[in-house]
């Protein structure tokens, strides 16, 4: 753990995927559209709230204000004594346009122009039906976890986002390598950000806090496919 000396050069922002869902479970594509936790969702969701609740002192909770987020950023914000969880739209998931709501092989089907540049990988790709491009996502995402940051210098502070944003936010942190692996869900990532706008990782995909629940390893979401 950084000294507090240390702490006031950066912000220590801990990132966390939301806990799963039934969408999830069921691997449908999620992306803008607004579905909750299951059960075992939220007991992810105790749990990383217990884990967090023994660290040092958080200033603050932001949060994506898509459900299955906020859901899980209230039950750390109640554990963790935070007083109020700031929803931001800009830790939303990708915007994935015409998939949304389908499953992968339902989306081939009936959106087959969607699902291909889904799948592509393209940076500039835009998804029909107002999908963003990685590229937009990125951009989107990055200026969002900045402004938390120059907010909270010295300071340590909880963001709970999605698995599309946080392979896009350790994209940017390590010059354009991608994160090898799932991103589970509430997983725990630690970005440090200095004043001067330099990222470090301190913590990637820490999920010993689940070894009793556990996590679903076929759901949707949390891969390159994110959503």
């Amino acid at each position: 753990m950084a000294s507090t000396a240390d702490r006031g050069r950066f912000a220590e922002i801990v990132v966390i995927r939301h806990g799963e869902t039934c969408w999830n479970a069921s691997r449908i594509v999620q992306g803008h559209l607004d579905s909750e936790l299951n059960e075992i969702g939220r007991q992810q969701a105790v749990v990383v709230a217990g884990r967090l609740s023994k660290e040092p002192k958080f200033q603050a909770i932001y949060s994506s204000d898509l459900k299955r987020a906020a859901e899980t950023a209230n039950i750390i914000a109640k554990v963790c004594n935070l007083p109020e969880v700031i929803l931001d739209p800009g830790m939303r998931e990708r915007h994935l346009g015409d998939i949304q709501g389908l499953t992968l092989r339902d989306a081939a089907k009936l959106k087959p122009e969607a699902y291909k540049i889904f799948l592509s990988g393209k940076r500039d790709g835009e998804i029909p039906g107002g999908g963003e491009s990685l590229d937009q996502l990125n951009e989107r995402c990055v200026s969002c976890l900045e402004k938390i940051a120059s907010k909270h210098q010295g300071e340590r502070v909880i963001v709970l986002t999605h698995g599309g944003v946080l392979r896009e936010l350790h994209k940017h942190a390590v010059s354009g390598r991608s994160s090898d692996g799932r991103i589970h869900n509430t997983s725990v990532n630690v970005f440090l950000i200095s004043e001067s706008g330099n990222w470090t990782i301190k913590t990637w995909g820490d999920i010993s806090h689940l070894h009793e629940i556990g996590v679903l390893n076929n759901a949707f979401g949390g891969d390159r496919t994110s959503g």
